[in-house]
């Protein structure tokens, strides 16, 4: 149960302010369908997790405790400088095209390809790596996933303003150094 709820927690604070999260926003603004537009987060972060996940857990049968501790403090460390980094969404250069593969389809593709190498991925690998739980990762960073964008694009441009983005970042990287220290100085 640990790993579901800091897999929750740390994936759904570093999704607060994050490019995934402000792509929830543009869809939701755009084709103001928010159920084809959740149900295709929800749809993409499953599949990129599950992928992510089982990174994780096959990184752990390649190195022995004592590395692995010390590739997940620096990882967890380097997140939490990350989180300060925000993110910026770049221009959409297709808008006024149609659809091809309609709200859904567009999401899952989009929503797939953006969170390649993001930090809520990189994040879930670390995490599987960490927890000899592979579902209860997945589960909990996909609800964090779904906890931070699913408001976003019920709710629109007002959530968006409800919590400073700093504030949410600078928390987001506390908690990423304190498990990156804890890494370091505990042994599994």
């Amino acid at each position: 149960m640990e790993a579901f709820l800091v897999s929750t927690g740390i994936v759904g604070l570093a999704e607060m302010g994050d490019k995934t999260q402000l792509l929830a926003l543009v869809l939701a603004a755009k084709f103001r369908k928010p159920w084809p537009i959740v149900l295709g987060i929800l749809v993409a972060t499953v599949a990129n997790h599950a992928m992510a996940g089982a990174l994780g857990a096959w990184v752990t049968t390649l190195l022995g405790p004592q590395t692995l501790r010390w590739i997940l403090g620096v990882s967890f460390i380097a997140m939490a400088v990350w989180m300060l980094i925000p993110d910026q969404l770049d221009d959409d250069n297709n808008a006024g095209k149609p659809l091809r593969f309609g709200v859904f389809g567009t999401t899952v593709f989009v929503f797939f390809l953006v969170e390649m190498g993001d930090k809520t991925q990189i994040a879930t690998v670390m995490l599987a790596a960490r927890y000899d739980a592979y579902f209860w990762v997945v589960a909990g960073t996909t609800l964090g996933m779904m906890l931070a964008n699913a408001p976003v694009v019920w709710l629109g441009s007002r959530f968006m303003h409800l919590i400073p983005l700093r504030v949410v970042h600078i928390v987001s990287a506390l908690v990423f150094a304190v498990l990156g220290v804890l890494a370091l100085l505990v042994p599994a």
